[in-house]
């Protein structure tokens, strides 16, 4: 237990070091300055509509991109002079050292959610919008459930992450995938199947607004795919990282 924990603090501080945290903080900070220059006006609803307003550009492109940065960012040592010889000599079982990864990750993904909140609630603040009128339920499900919604995806990145040697391929592949959600969400067969884009189908799906495309698809169904995609993704990860020659 103890190594494990060792092994877990090390790739906390990995990610520390590289500064890559940074983008928790960026991120929340380009979306308040969407949700200010929005034209939300204070009343009934106006929480929700700013909710809506902010997650677009959070979970359309941030939380995706940030799931494969954060990925890439926790094997790039490892790729480095040997760092993996170093890595599989230690008294620590692989399963352990990919599963220490893998919780960096999502922690970082869970911070970003946590920021991304603290940013809507700022801003319709600084509106002038009620406290009290803040709808904790539905912020709640939206927040947690976007947060779910990044793991399938958080897996497969560092499945291929630790696959691939180099350093700025997976972050490519990310991005080439990342780009197309807002096209891919208007697919109901395919979109609830496409890691990229179920952060934004989830965080903006939870009421049921909408009614084209991937939104048609019931929260729980949505829910159900995301965890059979981590599940899977997650399992061939380890898979893979049990064998992976050094």
């Amino acid at each position: 237990m103890t190594t494990w924990i060792a092994a877990l603090r090390s790739e906390r501080i990995k990610l520390g070091r590289s500064q890559i945290m940074l983008l928790t903080i960026i991120d929340p900070v380009l979306c308040a300055g969407v949700g200010l220059l929005s034209t939300v006006d204070n009343g009934e609803g106006a929480w929700f509509g700013l909710l809506l307003v902010m997650t677009l550009l959070h979970a359309m492109f941030f939380l995706p991109m940030m799931a494969g940065i954060f990925s890439a960012f926790v094997c790039r040592y490892e790729h480095a002079g040997g760092g993996w010889k170093q890595m599989m000599s230690l008294p620590v079982s692989r399963s352990a050292l990919y599963l220490s990864k893998l919780l960096v990750v999502t922690g970082a993904l869970a911070l970003s959610q946590l920021l991304f909140f603290a940013a809507v609630l700022g801003v319709g603040l600084l509106k002038g919008f009620d406290l009290s009128q803040v709808p904790w339920n539905l912020f709640a499900v939206r927040m947690l459930g976007g947060f779910a919604a990044c793991l399938p995806l958080a897996a497969l990145q560092l499945f291929v992450s630790a696959m691939w040697s180099s350093f700025a391929a997976p972050l490519v592949l990310n991005m080439i995938f990342t780009v197309p959600n807002i096209l891919v969400a208007n697919s109901a067969d395919f979109a609830p199947y496409y890691p990229w884009v179920q952060p934004m189908l989830v965080m903006m799906q939870a009421g049921g607004e909408y009614d084209f495309g991937g939104f048609t698809l019931p929260l729980l169904n949505l829910m159900i795919t995301v965890g059979g995609s981590f599940a899977v993704f997650a399992a061939a990860g380890l898979a893979y990282f049990g064998r992976k020659p050094v």
